[in-house]
């Protein structure tokens, strides 16, 4: 690994670059079977220390579930190996219909940059989509997290060079800074960004002047039309709002509800784990959610548990309580409830019919989360439909959590802990990004009306 070597990081950043450019040289030329042994030894390696990490990050940060990270660090490295088994972004394809051959290209040099709320995670993730691809990595960790991620980033960069990858194919910046992340995506040694961050730091990384993905903020308005299967709805609700303490961006954020089941969800929701708020109780919680707080982690409410808000507002809550519920009646700025929130706190508000449920949900959209996801519970097809024609998102996961629905691992969206949030959330790509964002590909196309055996062009390909 590069370590930097004065004050502002840029000549250790310069030296990290070319030799990135280096080892993305070389690694281009590796064949399949070369970067399925590396894969499989990171894979390895990263799911050995899934847990180590997982209490690591939590303890580093203050944010999260070790639980829950253990998951998420076990499904970014075995998990994901499994996810792609059948998928091959290295040989060429033959499309013998169009007359067209075409030959994936690695981007080269990445540069990824990873969140406090979900650090070794993605460390994982895009260690493993970069080595799919053939790709160099430079990962640049959020400072709360910087010792986690860059011992996590020398794990897996020590089992890649071990199973044969080129010296320097996965480095960290140790000391991260505003100034030295602004060197690395905006070189002309960088060809892309991914950026997982907040928001400043993601339009830093598309006004770079490189090629950049990113994801912007999330605000996930579930709606529970009548239809619904209510134990099922409450069930995912809970979980995907309570999952690693509601820090993924994924998780639910507000339930609209039909007046005609209201009161049964409410129940069901209570059956599976959450405390619905009393009003001589909101006061107290409502200062300690979003009022300023001193910058100790400790004290912060984000990625807490639903124990440790209540305990700290003083609520008396139920053993095994997942989430804590606020009964809201408006969306808007003057609500804070119905923004997006980094800990385990669900809105809640009645609605009359699936027209004002949609015409909610757009105003939650406008307030923050536009082009994100949100979540839908109906059995009726047509109000699925209506719901996906109105929003400005860019995924809807049905009648399953939003943490799980949304990231692939409950439906059959793109696996994928990144989450593009298109035009509409001020993105450039729509999807869950994977490793197939990461090639480029080389179209070789014949004629229409020119006579070639591509039989023959197939055989030449795979010489």
């Amino acid at each position: 690994m590069m370590e930097i070597t004065n004050s502002t990081g840029l000549i250790g950043v310069e030296a990290m670059l070319v030799a990135a450019q280096t080892a993305a040289s070389e690694f281009k030329s590796f064949d399949k079977t070369q970067v399925e042994k590396i894969l499989h030894a990171v894979a390895s390696a990263a799911s050995d220390k899934a847990e180590f990490y997982a209490e690591w990050s939590v303890r580093e940060t203050g944010f999260g579930c070790v639980e829950d990270k253990l998951k998420k660090n076990m499904r970014n490295s075995l998990g994901l190996l499994e996810a792609y088994k059948c998928s091959d972004f290295i040989d060429s394809q033959i499309d013998e219909q169009k007359k067209i051959i075409s030959f994936p290209k690695p981007a080269g040099v990445v540069v990824a940059l990873a969140p406090c709320t979900n650090p070794v995670a993605t460390i994982y993730y895009k260690a493993m989509i970069s080595l799919m691809t053939r790709n160099a990595v430079i990962f640049c960790p959020h400072p709360a997290s910087k010792d986690c991620c860059s011992h996590a980033a020398d794990l897996v960069a020590a089992a890649a060079e071990a199973a044969g990858a080129p010296r320097g194919v996965i480095q960290v910046l140790r000391n991260p800074s505003i100034p030295v992340v602004n060197e690395l995506m905006q070189s002309r040694l960088t060809n892309l960004i991914l950026a997982t961050g907040g928001p400043a730091m993601v339009r830093a990384a598309y006004s770079s002047g490189n090629p950049a993905m990113g994801v912007g903020p999330a605000n996930v308005a579930c709606y529970v039309h009548h239809t619904a299967d209510l134990d099922r709805a409450a069930e995912t609700i809970v979980f995907g709002n309570s999952y690693d303490n509601s820090l993924p961006c994924t998780c639910e954020s507000v339930v609209l509800v039909d007046n005609d089941v209201a009161d049964q969800l409410k129940f069901k929701l209570q059956s599976s784990g959450a405390y619905f708020v009393k009003p001589s109780e909101e006061a107290s919680l409502r200062s300690l959610l979003f009022d300023s707080h001193e910058t100790d982690k400790c004290e912060m409410p984000l990625g807490k548990s639903a124990k440790w808000l209540a305990d700290k507002a003083g609520i008396a809550i139920p053993e095994g309580t997942k989430s804590l519920v606020i009964e809201i009646d408006t969306i808007g700025e003057s609500e804070p409830v119905s923004k997006e929130k980094m800990f385990p706190v669900l809105g809640f508000i009645r609605v009359a019919d699936h027209n004002e449920a949609i015409a909610h949900a757009q105003s939650m959209l406008s307030l923050m989360g536009k082009g994100h996801s949100a979540v839908v519970h109906a059995e009726d097809p047509k109000v699925v439909v209506e719901y996906g024609r109105s929003l400005p998102v860019c995924r809807i996961a049905v009648n399953t959590s939003g943490a799980a629905g949304s990231a692939g691992v409950t439906t059959n969206l793109g696996r994928s802990s990144v989450i593009g949030t298109g035009y509409f959330g001020g993105g450039s790509i729509d999807e869950n990004v994977g490793p197939k964002h990461l090639v480029q590909w080389t179209r070789v196309a014949y004629g229409k009306e020119v006579e070639v055996d591509m039989l023959n062009v197939e055989r030449a390909a795979t010489c």
